[in-house]
């Protein structure tokens, strides 16, 4: 299998290729490096981009299954599920607010969430997830919070037996892994259980780190050797996955989940 561009330009235009080459009705044009304009529309390359430089040897084949299911992800969006088929299948995900450089705001349905990130819901269909938008809201007779209280709830439903690898550290403190890779183990930290589940293992409030979607890392707040080293590796992760959501800390207490950003500032 051939090798994509390691070049961001490269790789925008091997891309573009590819699409046309596949789905040679659309109309497609490079805005930047890694900004694609899908029949009117941006698309960010940065998490194709990521996941090919994870794993390079199958570039062409990641690309390809990724635009297929971006394709068909379109023709699920421009049809409407009756909500009972849909309801059971509406999910939670955690992204950074930069994702609204490239989406309307006003057209992604979203709920404003700590450490500079929001809190968006997809439909989880058997080969793909399909983002929600405020006009299918709409035409559920839905509003936004109705639609996170369902998330909330499929998602505790999700993987009700969650198994945590719990790991003691050389410095005193201690860490609990979900590792599920089912796309949803950063949204995990919306569980309303967590707390509960957790302060056990890890001395009381704990902090948890969600550097990219498909990684959760809860670990004690002290020692601080330990968290600063975890701390390091998170923001390492945090640049090189796909799909990056925020390099600090949220902790988390019996009240809910708060951020780190500011203090991070300060």
């Amino acid at each position: 299998m051939a090798h994509m561009p390691r070049e961001p330009e490269a790789f925008g235009e091997q891309v573009a290729k590819i699409l046309l080459r596949h789905f040679p009705d659309r109309q497609v044009e490079l805005a930047g490096p890694l900004d694609l304009i899908l029949n009117g529309r941006h698309l960010g390359l940065e998490n194709l981009y990521r996941m090919v430089q994870y794993d390079p040897a199958r570039g062409v084949e990641i690309v390809e299954n990724y635009l297929e299911r971006l394709i068909e992800g379109d023709a699920y969006s421009s049809t409407l599920l009756p909500l009972a088929i849909a309801r059971p299948r509406i999910m939670p995900r955690i992204q950074p607010v930069t994702v609204f450089e490239h989406l309307d705001r006003e057209q992604v349905a979203h709920v404003p969430f700590v450490n500079d990130t929001v809190v968006v819901f997809v439909l989880d269909l058997p080969q793909m997830t399909v983002s929600l938008t405020v006009e299918q809201l709409l035409r559920w007779g839905l509003e936004v919070d109705d639609v996170e209280a369902i998330s909330r709830e499929n998602l505790a439903r999700y993987a009700p037996d969650l198994e945590i690898q719990i790991v003691d550290s050389q410095e005193g403190g201690r860490a609990a892994i979900v590792a599920r890779q089912d796309g949803y183990d950063a949204a995990r930290l919306l569980l309303d259980s967590l707390h509960e589940r957790l302060a056990p293992e890890l001395g009381g409030d704990f902090y948890v780190a969600t550097p990219a979607r498909d990684m959760f890392l809860a670990l004690s707040i002290e020692p601080t050797p330990f968290v600063e080293r975890i701390h390091h590796r998170v923001i390492r992760d945090f640049r090189r996955l796909p799909y990056p959501i925020t390099s600090s800390f949220f902790v988390v207490t019996r009240d809910g989940v708060a951020g780190t950003v500011d203090r991070e500032a300060a």
